[in-house]
Order: C-alpha cells, then structure tokens, then sequence
C-alpha cells in the first residue's frame, strides 16, 4: 500500500478528532440562541464529548490491537461520522448533547488506531520519525484550525456545518481506509475487552459532573445533588473493584499508581486543565457575549493563543533535559496564573488587547510551557512495556480534569451573575453584560488559584519523587554487608 496514502488516511482521521474539541468553543453562544441552553447547561456540549472520549479512551486503544486496528478505525470512523450528522440535525437539546456523546465515543475509539496504525506502517526509524512529525503537526493543527473553521462556518453558514463538515471528510477517509489500509492485531496475552471498567468509570464521572452542575439551582446538602453524588461514588468504586478482582485484563492497572512522579504528574495535569480548559468557554461566551465579536472574529482572536501554545511547547522541549520537568511545571502554571487573574480585569468596556488578549497569550504560553514536561514526569521511571499505559493515562486523566473543572466554573460563574440579576431582574441591557462579565471573572479568578494549587503540586510530589530516587542510587551504590542494603529493592519500586 502507499506509504504516503496510508500517512494522509491516518493524520485526515486524526485531525477530525482534534479539530472537533475546538471547533465547538467558537459556535457555543450560536447554539445557546437557537436551541435555548441556559448558562450552565450549555457545557454539556463541550463536557458530552471530552467526558465519553475520556472514558473509553484506553478501551478504544485496546479494542484496535484485539479486533483489528483497521477494523476498529474504520468503526470509530464511522460512529463518529454519523454523531456528527445526527449533531448538526439536532432539533433541541438533548439531540445535540446525545451526538456530541457519541462523537465523543467515535473519537476515543479512533484516536488510538490511528497512532497504533502509524507505527505498525511505518517500521524503518527514520520513516517512522517522519511519519510522526507529520502526525502530531496535524494534531496541533487541528486545535487551531478548529477555531479558525468555527468562527467562518458559524458567521458564514450556522453553527451546524461545524458538525456536517464532518460527514464528507469522514466518508472519504473511511472509502480510502478499507481501499488502502492492511490489518493488523496486537499479539495480546489476554484477548479480552473491559467493557464493564470502562462503563463505570465513565458512567461515575458523567454523573459527578452532573451531581457538580445541579448545585448551581440546589444545595449541596439537597436530594438533587446527593443522589448524582451517591451514583458517582458507586460507580467510581464498582470500577475499582473490576480493575483489582474482576478484570482479566484490566482498563487501568493500579500498578502504575506505585509511581510517585505518575502520580504527581497526573495530580497536575488534572488540576492545570480543570483551570486552563474552561478559559477557552468563558472567553467564548465574553467576546462574542459581551464585547459583540462575530463568531469569525472570535476564531480569529483565538488563533494567537493557539500559536502560543505551539511557541511554549517548543520551548518546553528545548529546556526540559536541561533545567527538569519538574522547573517547567511550577513556572508554567504560575505564568497561567498570572494570566488568568490579569484577566480578572474584564469588563464590558475594556480594551481587547491589554484587557484579554495580552492576558491569554501569558496563560497559553504557560500552557504551552507545561505539556511536555507533564509528558515526560508521566512516563518517567516507567518500564518501557507501560510507556503506553502511562501516556494513555495522562491524557485521559487531562480531558477528565478538564470536565470537571468546567463543570465547577460554569456552575460558580452562573451562580455569580443570576445573585446579581437577582437584585435587578428588569436590569437595563448594560447591567446584565455587567452581570455576566462578573461570572466570568470570577471563574478566571478561582481559575488563577486552582493553577497555583497545580504549580505546588508539581513541586512537592516530582520534589519528593526525585528526592526518593537519589536516595535509591546511593543505597545501591553502598558497599556490601552495610546497612540498609535490603531498602533499595522497595524505593526502587516507589519511584
């Protein structure tokens, strides 16, 4: 088969999956209108599809070596393909919702088997290297062509051509996958699927999300929020329990937990995106909302901070060998911090460029700074048969803290403009952009704060990980027969 066909097959089906988290952020305020979410509610929309692609993320990596890592891309193809034309037909809001949940599946399903597919196709080093180059450009590229896509299609069409854009690429690249693409499996030692860890875990976070977003209209201590909060705590245990006595062949080992720096790094990335993710939705909402951008000069603004994105993570690679992941992620959250409380500022007659587009750019490159060096802390001290498992993790572990992050955010900043609509309900149209500003600013503030909290993490567990380690080497490296020969073995392990 040709290599280049395969290549253009592979990165076409990944770039749907990437461009499909950003593309949605620029249309939200559209969607609001026309089908009639309410502020909090809208998140769904965004929260439907990370949350499934978080959840079935590892089964989908899984299933592709099990069944096929063509069969299965073809299949994740294709759900995700009709999701999205189900998504654009959707007349209310638990269509749109629904659709997005399966778009979320279709992705989690596909992304791993094109990866997989990649480097089965490409064996000889140097082809292989390229071949990734290639890969994860297409992958940057799809965050910041989805911006840029959302804001034309939504401004020149509706925002459902961001899901029908979809339906001609995915049935194109599934025509040229099973024209061109050769099968190949995994050489398992267990050829079985945890189907049942997957639907736990991922039924237990829809429904702690949910149990979060139901405080914005009811107490904490209320029937409505307990029992979503009850059910999560259930199925999050029942998903234990399948991963340490029932699974042949485990979703997520806990094995891997041993690791002080898996830990630390996957503590950090879980809080760093529940601050970073839900910026992008509240910026959304204020340009568009409150300054009045159109969707395209919305995708516009946000193409800067993409970039930035990009500059911080080729930084982050240049400086990571020689100052440690552990420097990159104290100072990269901190320069999000400083952002988002910059952006505190806001208001509904601020300037864009010092009020938020200066600010963002700080936030992102911070962002930037950190992705790779989390990578790395990940997967550091991890025997090479788990590099995988360690990689998969993080970035399930990074669209869950992203999930509940907005979750969190949207609920606090709803909770902050409906107080003050409260005191004036027939408010004049200037006091309510006022109102929602002040939700905004809130979240960026709590935001500011959670990045503060990541930075610490970072610095105490990767501190106390490495410490560990160097205590390992020197008890390794002691003479026979003095004391303590017998600890190594077991600090060693915990590293």
């Amino acid at each position: 088969m040709p290599a280049g066909l395969v290549l253009f097959l592979v990165c076409l089906g990944q770039f749907m999956v990437v461009l499909d988290l950003s593309i949605v952020n620029v249309a939200l305020p559209s969607m609001q209108r026309d089908l009639h979410f309410s502020t909090s509610g809208l998140q769904w929309v965004v929260n439907a599809y990370t949350l499934a692609f978080a959840g079935f993320l590892l089964l989908g990596g899984r299933a592709a070596d099990l069944y096929g890592r063509r069969r299965i891309f073809i299949f994740g193809l294709g759900l995700f393909t009709l999701a999205s034309l189900a998504g654009g037909l959707a007349q209310n809001q638990v269509m749109l919702v629904t659709a997005r949940a399966l778009q979320g599946l279709g992705g989690a399903v596909l992304a791993p088997a094109t990866l997989t597919i990649l480097t089965t196709s490409f064996r000889e080093p140097k082809a292989r290297a390229r071949a990734l180059g290639v890969w994860s450009a297409v992958a940057a590229g799809g965050g910041a062509a989805g911006v840029l896509l959302g804001g034309i299609l939504t401004d020149l069409i509706s925002w459902r051509w961001i899901l029908f854009v979809n339906v001609p690429i995915g049935v194109l690249v599934i025509v040229g996958a099973r024209a061109f693409l050769g099968e190949t499996k995994g050489e398992l030692q267990h050829r079985s699927l945890d189907l049942a860890g997957s639907a736990t875990v991922t039924g237990g976070l829809v429904a702690l999300v949910y149990a979060i977003v139901r405080t914005e209209n009811y107490l904490w201590t209320s029937a409505q929020v307990l029992l979503p909060l009850a059910a999560a705590v259930v199925l999050l245990a029942a998903f234990l329990f399948i991963e340490t006595k029932v699974a042949r062949a485990p979703l997520m080992p806990l094995r891997i937990f041993r690791s002080r720096s898996v830990v630390g790094a996957n503590l950090f990335i879980a809080l760093f995106m529940a601050a970073m993710f839900p910026t992008w939705y509240f910026q959304s909402l204020y340009m568009q909302g409150v300054l009045h951008f159109s969707p395209l000069k919305a995708g516009l603004a946000f193409l800067p901070m993409t970039v930035m994105i990009a500059v911080g993570a080729q930084v982050s690679s240049r400086l990571v060998n020689r100052v440690g992941a552990r420097a990159l992620l104290v100072v990269g959250p901190l320069l999000s911090a400083l952002g988002l409380i910059w952006l505190r500022g806001v208001t509904p007659e601020g300037s864009f460029f010092f009020g938020l587009m200066l600010p963002s750019l700080i936030a992102t490159f911070g962002m930037g700074l950190s992705f790779p060096a989390s990578t790395l802390a990940a997967t550091s001290g991890i025997a090479p048969a788990e590099a995988g498992l360690a990689s998969g993790l993080l970035n399930t572990t990074r669209q869950v803290g992203g999930s509940i992050g907005l979750a969190a955010l949207a609920t606090l900043a709803a909770d902050r403009t409906a107080s003050l609509l409260a005191v004036a309900p027939v408010a004049p149209a200037q006091n309510q952009l006022a109102a929602f500003t002040a939700g905004y600013t809130r979240a960026f503030g709590v935001a500011g704060a959670i990045c503060v909290a990541a930075a610490l993490a970072a610095g105490t567990i990767l501190a106390s990980s490495a410490r560990r380690r160097r205590m390992a080497v020197l008890e390794l490296e002691r003479p026979t027969g003095q004391a303590g020969l017998e600890t190594p073995e077991l600090e060693v392990e915990e590293a």
